[in-house]
């Protein structure tokens, strides 16, 4: 997020210096420094025996399937984010969270770091929300040409390929 106005008292933020960040927007009003910050989002892959969740969401990718993903809302830390996701747009409960790295991403002019894991699915039937149109358990092998447009997704899977262990010719 670009700051240009003091979200506290609207004021026109004036450019100040801070050490090593260079120029940064700054209310001399209110004595605060407005940061650049990033919109932080998770992707989880959900993992089940050989099987991996993934959703088709056009509004995302038109022709290929997706990792469930979605935003961190004010007073939640990124795993109680990954936990309400996976809950709200699949309907399954998920365990054993491990983190799998960052992805700093520009869409739209919206920056994102997008934080990342695998999960393994615990329990509950696929209920998808209204703004996921399919919801499926993939096998495995089968997930990277299911995601062929989405180049973060695909990362992620390669990553839980090999925390899983999965030694199929088809890994790249």
């Amino acid at each position: 997020m670009k700051f240009i106005y003091c979200p506290i008292c609207g004021r026109k933020l004036e450019e100040k210096y801070s050490w090593d960040e260079g120029g940064v927007p700054y209310c001399p009003e209110d004595k605060i420094m407005y940061f650049d910050t990033p919109r932080p989002c998770v992707m989880v892959a959900v993992i089940k025996g050989n099987y991996i969740l993934l959703l088709k969401q056009s509004y995302i990718f038109k022709n290929c399937r997706v990792l469930l993903s979605g935003y961190v809302t004010n007073g939640e830390n990124v795993e109680q984010t990954v936990h309400r996701e996976v809950y709200e747009e699949a309907g399954l409960k998920i365990k054993d969270l491990k983190y799998l790295g960052s992805e700093y991403v520009v869409n739209n002019k919206k920056e994102l770091l997008m934080l990342t894991f695998m999960a393994n699915y615990e329990s509950g039937y696929i209920k998808k929300s209204d703004e996921v149109e399919d919801a499926n358990w993939i096998h495995i092998k089968d997930a990277l040409d299911e995601m062929r447009d989405d180049e973060i997704g695909k990362r992620i899977v390669k990553k839980v390929l090999k925390e899983i262990e999965y030694t199929e010719q088809f890994i790249k």
